[in-house]
């Protein structure tokens, strides 16, 4: 067996019990779109859903996109990330370095994941890092060149701290405090993990943007607009009357899952393990 592929087993089995609650919920399949949504005339958009550190997966989808626009049937393009770039992939930093440079086929709109408000609460308070190391966040830290054994043995969290601030890079940090909390187009509403049934799209909390789960997943309300999501992972991309999750466990299943909206049109694109 490759190295690469051992890490993926590995990847796998430690992330099984992490992943085992939300793939019991789907063993059942997907309901269809009962209406028709549409984005403006002339506009095609893709929406990638959560990378955790899996910076070769964003590398081979950035190569599908720019394939995809050759035969271009619209006049602009753009692509949305949904967050959570960071954590638990070991490739973190050299994926917020290739957003933050802008290196994307098209232009970009990047939302905020509850791992980049970890991530930066960190620089901030030390003692964050007893939860973001659950989550994650050391291989974070080690992507950047932290020594992270003081971490695992639960001690010298300052340090840890300071040596992390030390080494961040400014646009990394600039990048990550400019995400935008969601975003519209046309019939689609964007953000990281769901809306509050009930409240307007306007007026959403950012936690609940950013964290929700459950209250969102099972609701059977229209919420104005259709919402597409990832923070919730599944082996296949959940297609809902009220919402669209695109969170495909790339960390651990090794596939990443793209979005693509044209007209009243949609269909998907995969990098990665089938």
């Amino acid at each position: 067996m490759s190295v690469t592929g051992h890490r993926a087993r590995e990847a796998t089995a430690k992330f099984a019990p992490w992943l085992n609650p939300f793939l019991k919920r789907l063993g059942k399949a997907p309901a269809p779109a009962t209406s028709e949504r549409w984005v403006p005339d002339g506009m095609r958009v893709y929406c990638v859903g959560d990378i955790h550190g899996r910076d070769d997966l964003l590398r081979q989808m950035a190569e599908r996109v720019e394939a995809d626009i050759e035969a271009p049937s619209f006049e602009y393009a753009v692509t949305v990330f949904v967050g959570d770039y960071v954590d638990r992939g070991l490739g973190s930093m050299h994926v917020v370095e290739q957003l933050a440079r802008g290196e994307w086929p098209t232009p970009v709109i990047a939302l905020a994941g509850n791992h980049e408000d970890l991530l930066l609460a960190f620089l901030e308070d030390a003692g964050v890092i007893e939860s973001w190391r659950t989550l994650g966040g050391l291989e974070t830290l080690h992507s950047y060149g932290v020594n992270v054994g003081p971490a695992m043995a639960k001690r010298d969290f300052g340090a840890i701290q300071a040596a992390f601030a030390a080494c961040f890079p400014e646009p990394h940090r600039q990048f990550l405090k400019g995400l935008r909390d969601s975003t519209a187009i046309g019939d689609y509403f964007f953000c990281h993990a769901g809306v509050r049934p009930s409240v307007p799209l306007d007026r959403q909390d950012r936690n609940d943007l950013l964290t929700i789960r459950d209250a969102f997943l099972s609701s059977e309300a229209e919420h104005g607009k259709l919402v597409v999501h990832g923070h919730t992972p599944s082996l296949v991309p959940e297609i809902r009357f009220n919402r669209i999750g695109i969170d495909t466990a790339g960390y651990a299943t090794g596939r990443l899952t793209c979005l693509v909206l044209e007209r009243d049109q949609r269909r998907f694109l995969h990098v990665g393990r089938p």
